[in-house]
This record gives C-alpha cells, sequence and structure tokens, in this order.
C-alpha cells in the first residue's frame, strides 16, 4: 500500500480551518488569535525544516550525525522544561536539573529500547532511533514540567508549614515528603490517562501513522503498546529523579530551605 501524497492545496485547506479558528479567537476576543497564527507557522517551518535535516540523515547514517541531533533535541527538551515553568529555579542550576531529568527519562529509556528491545543493527540507525528519541522526548516532558513546576509553586506557598517541620527537627526529606509524592503524582497523570484512554478513546499517532503507511495493523499495534510502556516508564523516572533533584537545590546540607533560587512571581 502507498501512502497517499498531500499537496500544498491540501495543506491550505486544512491551514484554513485555523485562519477561522483565528477569526473566532477575535469575535470572542479571547486573545488567542497571534499566538494561534505565529505557532502554527513556527511548527511549519520547524517540521519544514526537521524533514530535510532527517532526509540527509537518514541517508547518511553517520552515528555523529546521529548523536549531534539528538544533543540539539536534548537540549531544546531541557530548555522546553525550564521555560514552562511559572517560577523557575535560577541560573545554569535550573537549566541542568531540567536536563539531567530530560537525559535520564528519555536517552536511558530509547538506549535500553534500541539495544535489548528493537535490537537493530546497528543500534542507532536514524530511522528507529531518532523517532523513538522524539517520542519519548516530547511526552515525557509534559510530565516533567507539570511536576517541577508544582514542585517550585508548593514550596514557595507551602514555605511557612515546611520551615515549621524543619525548626520542629525533621530532615527536609521528612518534611517535604507529602508535597513531593504530590508533584510525582502530578506529572505522571497525563501518561496514566493516555494509557486508559488508549485504544478506546483515542488511537496513538504512532499507531496511526503505521497503519496509513500501510503496516498491518496487528503489528502497528505492538509497537504502540511498546512506546506507551516506554514513555509511561521515561516519565517516571524522569519526574522522580527531577523532585529529587529539585529537592537537593532547594534545602542547604543543614536542612534549610533555600526559596532564593527561585526566579519568576513570589507574591
Amino acid at each position: 500500500m502507498n501512502v497517499i501524497s498531500l499537496s500544498s492545496f491540501d495543506l491550505a485547506i486544512a491551514a484554513s480551518l485555523l485562519v477561522v479558528l483565528s477569526l473566532l479567537s477575535m469575535l470572542l476576543s479571547l486573545g488567542l488569535e497571534k499566538k494561534i497564527i505565529l505557532f502554527s507557522c513556527r511548527m511549519t517551518a520547524q517540521l519544514l525544516l526537521i524533514g530535510l535535516v532527517l532526509r540527509y540523515l537518514f541517508a547518511s547514517g553517520s552515528l555523529l550525525l546521529v548523536l549531534l541531533m539528538a544533543t540539539v533535541m536534548l537540549l531544546a527538551a531541557g530548555r522546553e522544561v525550564w521555560a514552562r515553568q511559572q517560577r523557575k529555579i535560577a541560573g545554569i542550576s535550573g537549566f541542568t536539573l531540567s536536563l539531567g531529568a530530560m537525559f535520564v527519562s528519555s536517552f536511558s529509556v530509547t538506549a535500553l529500547a534500541l539495544l535489548v528491545i528493537i535490537r537493530v543493527e546497528p543500534w542507532y540507525t536514524p530511522q528507529y532511533a531518532i523517532p523513538l528519541l522524539g517520542m519519548l522526548l516530547g511526552n515525557t516532558m509534559t510530565g516533567i514540567s507539570l511536576a517541577m513546576d508544582r514542585m517550585t509553586d508548593q514550596l514557595y506557598k507551602q514555605r511557612g508549614v515546611i520551615e515549621q517541620r524543619l525548626l520542629l527537627g525533621q530532615s527536609w526529606q521528612e518534611a517535604s515528603r507529602d508535597l513531593r509524592s504530590d508533584c510525582m503524582r502530578t506529572g505522571m497523570i497525563p501518561i496514566i490517562n493516555s494509557m486508559a484512554a488508549a485504544g478506546l478513546v483515542s488511537l496513538p499517532g504512532m499507531m496511526t501513522g503505521q497503519i496509513l503507511g500501510g503496516t498491518p495493523p496487528v503489528e502497528a499495534v505492538k509497537y504502540q503498546i511498546l512506546i506507551m510502556f516506554l514513555i509511561a516508564a521515561g516519565t517516571g523516572f524522569g519526574v522522580i529523579s527531577a523532585i529529587w533533584m529539585s529537592g537537593l537545590l532547594f534545602f542547604d546540607k543543614r536542612h534549610r530551605l533555600r526559596l532564593e533560587i527561585l526566579k519568576g512571581p513570589l507574591k
């Protein structure tokens, strides 16, 4: 089965829906019309550019280029996680923490999948490595950013309670245990909901793409199950590591709360 090719006119028809949506935003005074147009144009440019890059990357099959591409993707994901937080950890520490959490959630899980589960030869084959890493980065990024945003927000709002517990002799782990557990649950809720709805409410993107490309449905389902397992595990590992590393930054060796490292609205 050949994939039906889409023309520029076909894409223009789909884009016209966003134009209509922007007009509705203006009529309803939602104030979203500029973002809809801007980010749709940005998305189009980014995808066209990555399409050209991947075409060259797939043709070359170079390990160096694959690692370079993966590094760029990781840096971009780490920056997005850090930027999405309302109250950010200031300085290089905040970005490094986000980067480390994304590395744990995506790079390690992708390596396991390529080397142990899929066992593609060579393991860095771009057609497998880059799309798999991209799906893991994109999906785990949401959970990690939600968990870290809640962590910084709740630490500030509950600083009085936590400091009282510290004054009573509790360690920072004990004083912030409930808060950290709540943040971890917040970060894992999206992927848990996605797993609950997959197949009944929604057909996930990878499975849909493979079916449209002619892959037998059962084989497409197997790959989608694999991806969902990997995303769930990666999100969990990333969220747990992000919250734990945040705790190490927010509390010093004498178990004192350090909110001065926060950057953002503190009222």
